[in-house]
Parts: C-alpha cells; structure tokens; sequence
C-alpha cells in the first residue's frame, strides 16, 4: 500500500506560544489589542496597590473573559459554583485556587489531573506576578495586578 503524501493527522500542542521576550511584554500587547473601555479597567487593577488582581483569558474558548480577585481570592476549575468557571474536560473540576499573600497572590494547584502550568513551567505554588501566564488545561491565562507600595518607615 502506497503511503499518502498529505498527512492527516495533527498533534495539539497544549504549551504556551511565546510572546516577546518577557510574561509582562506578553501582557502589555494583549492589553493595547482591548477596547479603551476594557484598558480602563485593567488599569484600575493596576493601580490597585497589590490589593487586587485580575485573570484575563487571553487564548481559548471564551477568550476576552476577565475574573477579579479580590483578598479573599478565587477558586479555578470545571465546577460550576467556581469562581473562574473553565468549562471543558482539560480542567478539573477543583483544578486550582489563588490566594492572597502578605507580598501578592499566589496560584495552589489543587491536585488536578492536567496540572497548573506558570510561564510554561508546571507548578504546584507559585507566587503570581503581573503578566505571569497561567495554563489550565487549554485555557491560556494573564494575571494582572499592581505594585504595591513601600511602606515609608520613619
């Protein structure tokens, strides 16, 4: 039997695409792509003092999403009651969790069976910083957050 010259089948490729030469380079491009009105927000964030964060989806099913963290942080998975809801059988049902620390936030794996991946490195903590990307099955993540500030000490 002769071997076709087209091959049928592909391999999908679940990692993240590389974007510049920094996570908040990946950020900065996605955030100039967004409706003024959409900037506008993502600026608040940023200018939240650390106090809050902001998951924006950036690549997959619905892709322009956003999910506020707030201090008492957030629940990620397939369950509906989640707080960041990632309907699709790539995600767990409690697949990951943020949570407010004293210096940021910080992504706990909670035991999925796909993992939590963090700049294309697979994690079970980290702590985030603004621009890290997030990969949850096949969802493509973008944390945002701001600075906070230094406390003045006299």
């Amino acid at each position: 039997m002769e071997e076709s010259v087209n091959e049928l089948t592909t391999t999908i490729h679940l990692s993240s695409r590389e974007h510049g030469s920094s996570p908040a380079g990946l950020l900065e491009e996605y955030i100039a792509s967004l409706p003024l009105d959409d900037q506008k927000v993502i600026s608040e964030i940023q200018s939240s003092d650390g106090l809050k964060a902001m998951i924006l989806i950036y690549r997959g099913e619905n892709s322009g999403s956003r999910f506020l963290i707030t201090q008492e942080g957030v629940t990620i998975g397939r369950a509906p009651v989640s707080g960041v809801f990632l309907d699709d059988v790539t995600v767990s049902r409690v697949h990951a969790v943020i949570e407010k620390s004293q210096t940021g936030f910080v992504v706990k794996d909670s035991g999925s069976l796909n993992g939590t991946y963090v700049n294309g490195e697979s994690v079970n903590q980290v702590e985030l910083n603004s621009g890290d990307q997030i990969q949850i099955g096949k969802f493509h993540l973008l944390f945002v957050t701001g600075v906070p500030k230094k406390k003045i000490v006299e």
